[in-house]
């Protein structure tokens, strides 16, 4: 049971700190195009990831775990970070989280292929009714529509819930923080050689915020959130913990109200209140 709960709150500090990444993301991208974003961030995530690797000395991981670095790699250090770029410049970061709201799903569906596991028929319930009342909600609050973004979107979800799944199944020999900086540590020599390929022209017509949202997405979205993230889903269940994205969309609209002052609305509670409810049930359940 402690375990479980160790589980649980560690994946809770994971998706507070993703809370930030679809904002963020949208914020660098009036500084940098998609392709350097999405490399920069792997680059500076790795150098750090490398770097606590070698100073706390940890042993290389077994031949046959290198794929499913590979997979994580391909999942969350490039395939979401560079698709949710490219949909960010045909949809806004309210409209994303309809796709949002559908990675616990895809993570909990890969974490039953990958990870082994089966969660009780009512845990798929609660699923896919926490699922469906954020997709529901965010379209309700977003006319934006490219079916192109979407597209891109969905396709994010889709690799990114792979991603998870592998990293959390891997998480349980390897540890947390090790998966995310071995799989870096593999995508550095790609990402590093993308990033000098796409430099921009010029640095001197950035803005801050640009260089702050390069900043967050580097160290917090690509690193810091995934030790807390994959160490949660090891010992708390991929498919468990996983729904705990469900909350993600409104951690980062209340973050908007606090820091923004923008308004709550009653529906937004009302939908919140349901999606609690929903990741409490599939934890039952998981």
């Amino acid at each position: 049971m402690q375990a479980s709960m160790a589980g649980w709150g560690s994946g809770l500090l994971g998706v507070l700190i993703f809370s930030g990444s679809l904002p963020a993301t949208r914020v660098a991208l009036s500084g940098f195009n998609p392709m350097f974003l999405t490399s920069a961030r792997a680059v500076v995530a790795a150098l750090l990831g490398i770097a606590l690797l070698l100073v706390l000395r940890q042993a290389r991981p077994e031949r046959h775990d290198v794929i499913s670095l590979l997979i994580v790699a391909a999942g969350v250090v490039v395939g979401f970070p560079l698709l949710t770029a490219l949909a960010l410049q045909h949809v806004t970061a309210a409209h994303s989280i309809v796709f949002i709201g559908l990675l616990p799903l895809a993570t909990a569906l890969f974490g039953m292929l990958r990870g082994m596991e089966r969660p009780k028929p009512l845990f798929w319930v609660f699923s896919c009714t926490g699922s469906a009342a954020v997709g529901a909600y965010a379209l309700s609050q977003s006319a934006d529509l490219s079916l192109k973004g979407d597209l891109l979107m969905l396709a994010a979800v889709i690799v990114c819930g792979f991603g998870y799944a592998e990293g959390g199944a891997l998480s349980r020999r390897l540890g947390g923080w090790q998966v995310i900086s071995w799989a870096l540590a593999l995508s550095l020599p790609v990402m590093g050689t993308l990033a000098l390929l796409t430099w921009p022209d010029s640095l001197t017509g950035i803005e801050m915020p640009a260089w702050v949202g390069l900043g967050y997405v580097s160290i917090f979205s690509m690193l810091v959130g995934f030790i807390f993230w994959y160490r949660g889903l090891a010992i708390g269940g991929i498919a468990g913990v996983g729904q705990l994205q469900l909350l993600q969309p409104f951690f980062g609209l209340m973050l908007a109200s606090l820091l923004l002052h923008e308004p709550v609305s009653s529906t937004m509670l009302l939908v919140t209140s349901l999606v609690v409810g929903c990741v409490a049930g599939a934890k039952r359940f998981a």
